[in-house]
């Protein structure tokens, strides 16, 4: 543990990046420089003090914002940076590339930590390396807090406490609704997903991850009643419509099995869960959900295929660091709905949870996404009974988080479904 007393509050890691700027820009133009003290770090000392001197003149009561240069190729300078905050964010990815020796600086300095991962097999790496570690240093090492996995992760999440409260029951199955968003999508997220086909192209840990529902529990627990995500269209048993494969269920669904793990299985061990996307009834939302199925099968196909994967990755996928452009974000939107079933004393009840925002998903709201969860971990806003560990958003902070969502402009409800 490093003995050095932090001198900011929250650095963000990999500021001059698309999504990092984005996280940079909430944090202090939010939060008034006396209430939240933040850094910018990344490894190009000119583009750093460029993008502060653009910040503080958007943010008249921060005069001066502080940069932290380092190299996530170089460990010296990301434990030395580590050591000067008390919490990182982080938006440097692939993190299957960059991600490891900063989750190994966090913990030896004794900061907490959270990133935007949906690289499952880089997470999965990380708990089995470092789980036990971040445990011993009390440190929370908190994955996936962008539109993967929050809205879902937390949507269960806030769900399952009102059942419990209002019913006296968790929840015995919940479905994920994807039930509508408009937004871009940046270098960095599609590096991501091809650095995820490219492990399990020739990681047969990676391959595991991917075919395994129960892959992020912890060790012993990696089995259950779950099948793994929906692969085909199909009638949904609480809504009677259609709905098609979800492309974020193998992360999603993976990170919430976590959650009711870590939390000591509070929704029980034969707790299941689904996320799909939403069509309607009748012939007309059968081939919509046929549609969405069909491309996610040729995408992911293609993915797949190392020749196609690696051209589209050079001639078609746009370049990291680049993002969607302001009037994309502008009109951005999305709504994620879950519900549940259980069974109370005096008979079976239906629940809900919705998580929505009027902003591009993957960018002005995973920016916000991040910023409040280290704004969380920061003041130590959680109800987690886990002091430490390789954490998810559900389990490392929890309900409070989404009273943070609401604070800064997200729909954030739970209730009984009519």
């Amino acid at each position: 543990m490093s003995a050095t007393t932090p001198n900011y509050d929250i650095v963000v890691w990999g500021a001059t990046g698309f999504a990092g700027r984005l996280v940079a820009e909430h944090l202090t133009s939010w939060y008034p420089a006396d209430e939240l003290s933040v850094a910018l770090g990344g490894r190009n000392e000119s583009k750093l003090h460029s993008l502060a001197t653009a910040l503080a003149a958007e943010s008249p009561d921060r005069t001066e914002i502080p940069i932290v240069v380092g190299d996530a190729t170089d460990p010296a300078s990301l434990q030395e940076m580590a050591a000067q905050t008390r919490v990182v964010c982080t938006t440097v990815g692939p993190y299957t590339t960059y991600g490891t020796p900063l989750v190994e600086a966090c913990i030896e300095a004794g900061t907490d930590y959270c990133d935007l991962t949906g690289e499952i097999n880089w997470v999965r790496e990380m708990i089995d390396r470092y789980h036990d570690e971040a445990v011993a240093a009390d440190v929370k090492i908190v994955h996936s807090c962008g539109f993967d996995s929050i809205p879902a992760d937390l949507g269960v999440k806030l769900l399952q406490s009102y059942a419990t409260e209002e019913f006296g029951k968790p929840c015995e199955f919940v479905r994920i609704y994807l039930e509508e968003g408009d937004g871009g999508v940046s270098g960095g997220t599609v590096a991501s997903a091809a650095e995820l086909f490219e492990a399990a192209a020739t990681d047969p840990i990676a391959q595991e991850t991917l075919s395994n529902p129960y892959s992020l529990a912890p060790p012993g627990e990696r089995d259950g009643v779950d099948t793994g995500e929906q692969r085909r269209p199909r009638r949904d048993p609480i809504r009677s419509i259609w709905t098609a494969p979800s492309p974020m269920a193998a992360v999603n669904e993976r990170v919430i099995r976590r959650s009711n793990a870590l939390l000591a299985y509070p929704w029980g061990r034969e707790f299941r869960c689904r996320e799909v996307i939403p069509t309607t009834a009748g012939i007309s939302g059968a081939a919509a959900a046929g549609g969405i199925a069909l491309g996610l099968g040729v995408g992911t196909a293609a993915m797949k295929r190392t020749l196609l994967r690696r051209g589209l990755r050079r001639f078609v996928f746009p370049e990291p660091g680049t993002g969607p452009s302001e009037a994309e974000m502008e009109s951005g939107h999305f709504l994620v709905r879950v519900i549940g079933r259980g069974t109370a004393t005096d008979g079976p009840f239906t629940v809900m949870s919705e998580i929505g925002a009027e902003l591009d998903p993957g960018y002005g709201a995973t920016a916000r996404m991040l910023g409040e969860a280290g704004v969380c971990l920061l003041r130590g806003e959680t109800e987690s009974p886990l002091d430490g560990g390789v954490l998810t958003p559900a389990s490392g902070i929890g309900d409070p988080l989404g009273d943070r969502l609401r604070d800064v402009g997200f729909t954030v409800t739970a209730g009984e479904w009519k």
